[in-house]
């Protein structure tokens, strides 16, 4: 079987790619318990995972040869905080801050207004005889009033779907796998692995 290293420590992530990507096996770096610091100074969601990406550069050749090496930078932007946290969801409020924190923050700066749509965004690049690609994925909703669900990571307990009356955390893995940013992303990176016989 093929196969694909996702560059995260982030088991959330590695569930997502694992779902979509059925054709191939999927690893991470803490199967092969390799701690990367990458500083993600990029502009873009595309940017970041590019770094993410060349962060494995030196490894291949002795680890990785026989591997698809993937990355995916994904965030929430709100609309009336002006797109923020976007490319800093990871480190807004602090990167040691909990999500607990941060969710309840946003609900505080969040508490008198009215208009509270808000989108998921997800960028992955993915690295392939030495030239890199793209793939984009984006997710609309609104931010809750409150807290609500237990499954699902980071922002999903505040993120609310209408058309489904469930913030992400309320959803399954399964249901929040086939409409999530990161799902729709990944099967733009799957079809173009299919395309390349890959």
């Amino acid at each position: 079987m093929k196969k694909i290293l996702v560059v995260t420590h982030n088991p959330g992530k590695v569930s997502e790619f694992q779902t979509i990507l059925k054709d191939y096996q999927v690893f991470n770096l803490n199967d092969f318990n390799l701690k990367i610091d990458i500083e993600e100074n990029g502009e873009t969601y595309q940017e970041n995972a590019l770094l993410k990406v060349k962060a494995i550069h030196g490894f291949e050749d002795y680890l990785f040869e026989d591997y698809l090496i993937v990355a995916d930078d994904s965030g929430i932007e709100i609309d009336v905080l002006k797109g923020r946290p976007g490319i800093y969801s990871a480190r807004y409020l602090g990167e040691n801050t909990s999500y607990k924190i941060k969710n309840q923050q946003i609900l505080s700066m969040l508490k008198d207004e009215t208009k509270r749509t808000a989108y998921f965004k997800c960028g992955i690049a993915l690295k392939y005889q030495n030239s890199y690609y793209f793939f984009s994925g984006e997710l609309k909703g609104e931010i809750a009033l409150q807290v609500a669900g237990k499954d699902g990571f980071g922002y999903d307990p505040i993120f609310y779907l209408p058309e489904y009356q469930k913030t992400t955390a309320e959803l399954s893995d399964y249901g929040k796998n086939k409409i999530s940013h990161r799902k729709k992303a990944l099967e733009k990176l799957a079809d173009f692995l299919k395309e390349k016989n890959l």
